[in-house]
């Protein structure tokens, strides 16, 4: 029987990177301040910005571009492959699709983002299955998520003035 064994590797990252192992990192980017939580991988290409959050558990595929100040929940699943020919694309890279993920994008834990573009400011509810592009600020929930509401800057103003 044959192991194969990445762990973490060619990975490039800014200043205060931090990981909890295990977790399969391979040839992808982190810029700084950012954290990796336990048993997540992140494949080839994929680019995360400058004080991100991975939480554990969470897969996240060749072909995703994830902006500054973001949170990926527990268990969040990319997808890059939709199946196109009726069956998995088997390596066929030329079928894969791209996802781009705007800054300040926090998405609940076991959320599924297949290829989209999601744009800065929005809130992903657990759970929630991302099929389509999210053009506009807020937030979304649902199977098909699904723009519930605008966010409330003003709660984030007064939790701040009662510090």
């Amino acid at each position: 029987m044959k192991f194969n064994s990445v762990g973490i590797h060619k990975i490039i990252h800014g200043e205060n990177f931090k990981i909890v192992y295990p977790c399969n990192l391979y040839e992808c980017s982190f810029g700084d301040n950012c954290f990796v939580g336990p048993f997540t991988e992140v494949q080839k290409d994929v680019m995360i910005g400058d004080n991100c959050k991975i939480q554990s558990h969470s897969f996240i595929c060749e072909g995703v571009t994830i902006g500054d100040n973001c949170f990926i929940g527990h268990g969040v699943m990319f997808i890059n492959d939709t199946f196109k020919i009726g069956k998995p694309a088997g390596g066929l890279k030329c079928l894969w699709k791209r996802t781009n993920i705007g800054d300040n994008v926090s998405i609940g834990s076991n959320a599924t983002i297949l290829p989209v573009d999601i744009c800065d400011n929005v809130v992903i509810g657990a759970g929630s299955v991302v099929t389509k592009n999210i053009s506009i600020e807020g937030i979304y929930a649902g199977n098909p998520a699904k723009f519930l509401r605008n966010l409330d800057e003003g709660t984030i103003s007064r939790c701040k003035e009662r510090k």
